[in-house]
């Protein structure tokens, strides 16, 4: 596989790795169950001998020169799909390395990083993130490891004081008892292992091996370092990490000061255990990069997730030296409650536990601080150029990375807990100024289905144009079945590199149910689950925002009337129960006997009003009374569609020949001859309302960018932030590649 027209010749190990690299970039546009291996064993290859690290980077600098040498003959987004993998893997080869790499490659890869922000986005916003993390290495070695270690095993210190924790939600809807535990089992033993001690140990010895290279003699460092006591371990690697904090402070011009103290740091500790070394440092030889500590649980109940990010946030809270400024704003805001002799954590940990019951407020006025109000629209008004102006640097210093492990259901409930977050942030806030919430998606399925060739929204309607989904039905519809992991499909087509990792993790999650089943006992490195999800975690920073709809259902029951507000993500299908069986029989019978009927069914007549969509994108209003059996809602994000996000609205009539298609981001529905509707939404039968007759669906307006209030921001900043900013609240889902809207 080695490339006949390379101008320069390879050595063994870079021919070994080129090849390497080759397979990983062939595999994206295979379909294989086995996706996803390739990387995993490079990632391995490396562990086992970190000094091929730089050799890895050298072939990858080349095979990123020749991509961008083909810029100016070919234009077409998919001529650098493989740019993002190479991308990824150089920055995960930079941060995993465990040993110096020369001053000139990393100066050769800036400049050919430099080259790349050229690409149209999304790829030059990934080469931008690996550009700024190269620079940070190159004045600072080893201050990409220590800063994620440090965070990722929330190792206190005095200097760093970033803390990072990771929540696995997993759908019981389809994990099984077998499933959770197998993979209960396999994300949380690296949990038992950890040692704080250890770690430090870890971060001193990466750091100094990185910074002094062979002038560091690891062997005999590790060593030194596995004899010292816990306090004097501690001691050393305080030092690193604040050795590492002010050289990023001075830049370039701290390296000399950097390497000088790190020389330091080493011959202090080797003098520190003369006459206390032992042969035994195992413990510290490792060269992968430890696990973080992963929290696994059944997401049982919607109120977990914001019970687990109070949590977090009391821990913050408990840590910070300063008192919450809005503790004391409580007394004076009209809030009638003795929290003079309460203890704080108390007090943050009540309100987040029990925001409507915790409190009494007086008929007095309590508007939110102008700054906390542009915190909530930070990641929004960070898109735009000048918004240094408007919102000030981010200080929050603890990250919730939350993963979510099922089907379009899972999605579907998260994003109904994300508005509600957002909801109770908009009118008090307590986490988003302490925690940055991170969302990650891996894709599983209890219903066997394929998403190695994801096809098109149009072709998978048509697909099923005689498939009919019954809202509540016991069995699953054939529709159902295929599309239940429509939202892993599309993130896949957006990135080809998040389809080739994380949506081939099915598979791997299905054989850990069977190896639990057979109580046999895999090898640990033949499970690349718990590897893979930490890349994603690491690597999978650039988010594909999912627009969220608002549906208003008013329902009749009994004679009284009744709405109900809810949110969806990906589906919403209605039906009239009064058809179900008909459209059952109809769609059994031959299609030769359905041409003799000399009946025509259609269904009952709705009333319906909607917004065309127009290329002008102006809005028209249009009102329709079709028959129909059925409504299927598909929501189109703009990632897929190049163009805005819109709804495709498909009526189901008993013949299937008379359905009829529309696009629209609005549209109300309205039953006719007293008939009801049965509504799901995203598929998930626990979210299912009946007696429903009217449905009204538009954009779901994001709670916290709302800036209207007594004591606002200034007149013109409000102004531009109106004009710009995109008030429509998205689910931020991070993947490998993101889009850039």
């Amino acid at each position: 596989m080695v490339d006949p027209t390379a101008d320069v010749v390879l050595s063994p190990v870079e021919t070994s790795l080129y090849n390497n690299v080759q397979a990983l970039l062939k595999e994206m546009s295979q379909s294989s169950s086995q996706k996803g291996v390739h990387r995993w064993s490079l990632q391995k290859k490396l562990e086992d001998d970190p000094s091929c690290s730089a050799s890895l980077i050298r072939v990858l600098v080349r095979e990123l020169d020749k991509k961008l040498k083909r810029v100016s003959k070919i234009h077409k987004p998919q001529s650098f799909t493989h740019v993002i993998p190479m991308l990824h893997t150089l920055y995960y080869a930079v941060i995993q390395s465990g040993v110096m790499i020369p001053s000139s490659l990393y100066q050769t890869v800036y400049e050919c990083l430099m080259k790349l922000l050229i690409l149209p986005s999304p790829y030059s916003a990934v080469a931008l993130h690996t550009l700024r993390s190269i620079k940070m290495e190159m004045n600072t070695p080893g201050s990409l490891y220590q800063k994620r270690v440090t965070a990722e095993q929330n190792l206190n210190n005095d200097h760093f004081t970033w803390q990072e924790k990771v929540f696995v939600l997993a759908d019981p809807a389809v994990f099984s008892a077998p499933l959770d535990a197998a993979v209960r089992k396999n994300l949380e033993a690296s949990n038992f292992l950890r040692d704080t001690t250890t770690m430090e140990i870890s971060v001193v010895l990466r750091v100094l091996q990185a910074g002094l290279g062979t002038s560091c003699h690891s062997s005999r460092l590790a060593q030194a370092l596995e004899a010292l006591e816990k306090h004097t371990v501690e001691k050393y690697f305080q030092e690193v990490v604040s050795a590492v904090e002010k050289s990023m402070k001075h830049g370039a011009g701290g390296r000399t000061i950097y390497l000088n103290k790190l020389t330091y740091i080493y011959g202090d500790i080797l003098t520190a255990s003369k006459g206390r070394t032992t042969l035994d440092h195992g413990s510290v030889c490792s060269n992968a990069m430890p696990f973080p500590e992963i929290n696994f649980l059944l997401w049982s109940d919607e109120d977990d997730l914001w019970d687990l990010l109070a949590d977090f946030a009391q821990c913050s809270h408990s840590n910070s030296a300063s008192v919450d400024e809005d503790e004391k704003g409580k007394r004076d805001s009209g809030i009638e409650r003795d929290i003079k002799e309460s203890d704080p954590d108390d007090t943050l940990r009540s309100l987040a536990t029990k925001p409507g019951s915790v409190i009494k407020r007086r008929n007095a006025f309590k508007s939110m601080k102008p700054a906390d109000r542009l915190s909530l629209m930070e990641e929004k008004i960070d898109v735009f150029p000048g918004s240094s102006a408007v919102v000030k640097e981010d200080r929050r210093r603890h990250t919730a990375r939350v993963v979510v492990m099922g089907d379009d259901r899972v999605l579907g409930r998260l994003a109904r807990t994300y508005h509600s977050i957002r909801e109770r942030e908009s009118k008090h806030l307590l986490l988003t100024r302490k925690l940055k919430l991170q969302l990650y998606y891996v894709p599983f399925s209890n219903v066997e289905s394929s998403l190695s060739s994801p096809v098109s929204h149009a072709e998978s309607l048509k697909a099923t144009q005689t498939d009919w989904y019954f809202v509540g039905d016991s069995q699953d519809s054939p529709c159902q079945n295929g599309c239940r992991l429509s939202l892993a499909s599309t993130l896949g087509r957006v990135d080809p590199w998040y389809n080739s990792n994380i949506n081939s993790l099915g598979a791997t999650i299905s054989k850990l149910a069977e190896m639990h089943s057979d109580h046999s006992e895999p090898p640990e490195q033949s499970i690349p689950l718990l590897d893979t999800l930490c890349y994603y975690l690491r690597c999978g920073m650039q988010p594909v925002n999912l627009p969220l709809y608002s549906v208003k259902m008013t329902r009749s029951s009994c004679g009284v009337s009744s709405v109900v507000e809810d949110v969806f993500v990906s589906h919403l299908d209605a039906d009239i129960p009064e058809f179900r069986h008909l459209k059952e029989k109809f769609t059994k019978e031959p299609s030769a006997r359905r041409k003799k009927s000399t009946v025509e069914l259609f269904g009952a007549v709705m009333s319906v009003s909607y917004s065309k969509m127009s290329l002008s994108k102006r809005k028209v209003q249009m009102g329709e009374a079709p028959m129909t059996c059925g409504v299927m809602i598909t929501s189109e994000p703009a990632a897929l569609t190049s163009g805005e996000d819109h709804l495709t609205v498909r009526f189901d009539s008993l013949n299937p020949g008379y359905n009829t298609t529309i696009q629209t981001q609005n549209i109300s529905i309205r039953t006719m001859e007293h008939r009801m509707l049965s509504v799901c939404l995203d598929k998930d039968s626990r979210r299912t309302y009946t007696d429903v007759h009217r449905i009204e669906i538009s954009p779901c307006l994001d709670p916290g960018c709302s800036i209207r209030s007594r004591f606002s921001v200034s007149q013109e900043r409000e102004l531009l932030i109106s004009k710009y900013l995109d008030k429509v609240l998205s689910l931020p889902i991070n993947t490998f590649t993101g889009v850039t809207a």
